[in-house]
């Protein structure tokens, strides 16, 4: 495109314009027409086409998003939600804590290195521009078949891009997920978290009010990477025939970013800003347009200050481009000296590019000609909202109608510890440590627990030991069984994980991963995925705080399975008194907490075993998920347990294996006699955990479990170096250490 002006525009009504190659429907270009009452310039094309992208303006999840704060639970804790760069929560002491999960879904493909990386970087200063200081990233990952060879393309380079951005910036990597499954084999899930902490005062929002207030750019340069970038690209499926939804994939620099980061935190200790957003999806016309539309007044920007690295980008470029570690500030004129003095000081270019107006417009300048004059809230806020249509897909019937109950099941008890070995070995089940042994874990010092851990804690005030906990889970399987309890499901085993060190669960992010929304099946699956988190979270009492919506995450007509990825985050008084999850002291007794039913739908055990995908998800209740994590919070509080392990993926086996792993302490255990033992060792039914209970605590734990009515069953003890099922069979920790830990480095050698 070439330089339009508005009043070129004006002139010119019937010149054709390439909104169907920018991702625009027909009817979408004729409503930004009516909207300027002409037709848009190349700047404005620009502009609409990025901002109302599927990855921006959430066109098609709006209808259903509105449960989160139609439901959402009475919580005094919640300082800020839906709507800002972040949700931020109190959790005491003057104390706020923000977070948020994001995608890099689509980029991470393309370029696994710098998509991972950048999706890092993005959420980082998410969580940087609500104020806050970056404490901790997670990274839930998922990916093709462990076996495929395009895997050991993405995941090495994904883990790298991770590895080396957080690293370099010195953020601790402390927990995620990595899932592998042929689902997502061509449209690998990579969802990035941050953690940042502030005090109550310093949260800072995106809006620019008060005219005559500057609009400063500071950060990276403007490049030609990443132009219409994840806007463009998580907007719609992957179909090689259409190069132009294959757009460049930002490229990131963590130095600069850490600079970035220090220079804002100083230039917010001396109270320089009125507004402030970060540039991510959209770039400069995210920026400009949501600081404008979120203020009092309009805006005024000249876009030919913006300093670039590449001198030939146009201006629809520069407002389209997507590169990394750029920040946008409202600044007060008496103040624009001293934070331009700071930047210099970091070695961070700042540029005054514009001013808060006391109009109603958004209005760019290109070397004095007008290119951009538009209502802010339309490019930002009022962008289509669609109610797809959806349907219930007419093979779901069939598929839960396939129960995995009914499939073939061991018949010995060396079958039984074959399939055991099976599953602990098999790549969702293995250890992960080649992937997270590549991250820095400890980095600042704050770090109280990492992976494998049930979930990350870092440690907020050093004096006290005030700290928090986050989690992060999600089961596409569940999901595709059914959405509304597979949402459910992700949820709780957030929840009970958080819970399980100790935390009491305060509030939740999710991210959720979806085909295409245009496929009435898809959007059925997301409209009862949504439904379920609502619902959930009310139960629950934790507000949705913020989140990501990525659909179209398909290959042709393949959609990957619905996969909502919650995130839990809890405070923790003290976390000298966390609970781990490592059996580490023999002559502990092991207590089951819940009921095991025959719940073997979407399993582990049926996926490694029988390549087997039907019939119901385990059975949600939600209530009993509170009861159960305030047992295991009063448990660590009081010291009453000393670890504990919640049961999810790979059912009981799976844990008690874990937990002995982590501690290098076997377990003897007992099979009650009213269960059938592999019931027993692979049943994935939800509200459950394994506790480690010191003798002398026993009868003060049961008393207390019996008195609240949470089913307390004493399964075993810690004990030897060998894990024995009594009456089945017997696995000594070197075999199962072997088995778990060999998997993963022989499938990426």
């Amino acid at each position: 495109m070439t330089l339009d002006t508005v009043k070129h525009a004006n002139e010119t009504p019937d010149v054709d314009q390439p909104w169907a190659e920018l991702g625009l429907k027909q009817d979408e270009y004729e409503r930004i027409r009516a909207i300027l009452g002409r037709r848009p310039t190349g700047a404005e094309l620009a502009m609409y086409s990025v901002m109302w992208s599927e990855h921006c303006s959430y066109k098609s999840s709006k209808v259903h998003l509105r449960q989160f704060g139609e439901k959402a639970p009475e919580n005094d804790a919640l300082l800020v939600g839906i709507g800002e760069n972040a949700g931020v929560v109190d959790v005491g002491q003057g104390y706020a804590v923000t977070f948020k999960v994001e995608s890099h879904n689509h980029p991470s493909y393309i370029e696994p290195y710098q998509g991972a990386a950048t999706g890092v970087g993005g959420i980082v200063r998410d969580i940087l521009a609500m104020g806050a200081r970056p404490v901790a990233v997670m990274d839930p990952l998922r990916f093709g078949a462990a076996d495929h060879p395009d895997t050991k393309r993405v995941l090495p380079g994904v883990v790298a891009g991770i590895g080396g951005y957080g690293n370099c910036l010195g953020l601790p990597n402390i927990g995620g997920e990595v899932v592998f499954d042929s689902c997502y084999q061509g449209n690998p899930l990579v969802n990035a978290l941050c953690v940042g902490v502030m005090k109550h005062e310093d949260i800072h929002l995106a809006k620019a009010s008060g005219a005559g207030n500057k609009v400063i750019l500071y950060g990276a340069r403007t490049g030609g990477d990443g132009i219409g970038g994840v806007s463009v690209l998580a907007s719609e499926t992957f179909d090689d025939s259409k190069p132009t939804k294959r757009p460049a994939v930002q490229v990131g620099d963590p130095f600069q970013e850490k600079l970035l980061i220090e220079c804002t935190l100083e230039i917010f200790r001396e109270d320089l800003v009125d507004g402030i957003q970060d540039l991510g999806g959209a770039g400069l016309s995210c920026a400009t347009s949501e600081l404008a539309s979120a203020g009092s007044g309009g805006m005024r920007v000249e876009l030919d200050r913006v300093h670039l690295r590449d001198a030939t980008l146009s201006p629809e470029e520069i407002l389209m481009s997507e590169s990394q570690e750029r920040m946008c500030a409202i600044v007060e004129p008496g103040k624009v000296d001293r934070f331009l003095e700071i930047c210099e000081k970091w070695d961070v270019i700042a540029t005054v590019i514009g001013e808060v107006t006391d109009g109603e417009r958004l209005e760019i300048f290109w070397h004095g000609e007008q290119i951009v004059d538009v209502p802010p809230r339309t490019v930002a806020h009022e962008g289509p909202v669609y109610e797809r249509p959806y349907a219930r897909p007419d093979w779901q019937d069939a598929l839960q109608a396939d129960d995995a109950n009914k499939l073939a099941r061991p018949e010995t008890a060396e079958e039984l510890r074959a399939q055991v070995l099976k599953v602990i070995s098999s790549p969702n089940q293995a250890s992960k440590s080649w992937i997270t042994d590549q991250y820095d874990r400890f980095v600042q010092g704050n770090t109280v627990l990492a992976q494998p851990e049930d979930s990350g804690m870092v440690r907020v005030d050093e004096d006290t030991n005030l700290g928090v906990a986050v989690a992060t889970d999600g089961n596409g399987r569940y999901a595709k069984l059914d959405p509304y309890a597979g949402a459910q499901l992700a949820l709780a085993e957030s929840y009970r994980n958080v819970a399980a060190t100790g935390a009491r669960p305060l509030a939740i992010s999710n991210c959720l991963n979806f085909g295409s929304p245009e496929d009435p099946a898809v959007m059925w699956q997301f409209a009862e995925a949504t439904r379920g988190l609502a619902d959930g979270c009310l139960t629950l009492g934790t507000p949705v705080t913020g989140g990501n919506v990525s659909l179209y995450n398909q290959t042709g007509e393949t959609a990957i399975h619905p996969t909502p990825v919650v995130a839990v985050l809890g405070v923790i008084d003290d976390v000298n008194r966390r609970t781990p999850m490592a059996f580490s002291d023999e002559g502990h007794l092991l207590y089951l907490l819940g009921d095991t039913k025959e719940e073997l739908g979407g399993s582990a055990w049926s996926q490694v075993v029988h390549d087997h995908l039907g019939g119901l998800p385990p059975a949600v209740d939600l209530d009993r998920e509170k009861l159960l994590a305030e047992i295991l919070i009063a448990a660590s509080r009081d010291g009453m347990i000393d670890a504990a392990h919640d049961l999810s993926d790979g059912g009981l086996i799976q844990a008690v294996a874990e937990s002995c792993l982590r501690g290098g302490k076997g377990a003897r255990i007992i099979v009650p006699d009213d269960m059938d033992p592999f019931v027993f060792l692979f049943s994935e039914s939800a509200g459950r955990a394994v506790v480690a209970v010191p003798r002398s605590e026993e009868l003060r734990f049961n008393d207390m479990c019996g008195a609240r009515g949470l089913p307390a069953t004493r399964i075993g003890v810690v004990d030897g170096e060998t894990i024995d099922v009594q009456g089945q069979f017997a696995i000594p920790l070197t075999e199962l250490r072997q088995a778990h830990e060999a998997t993963i480095p022989a499938l990426l050698a």
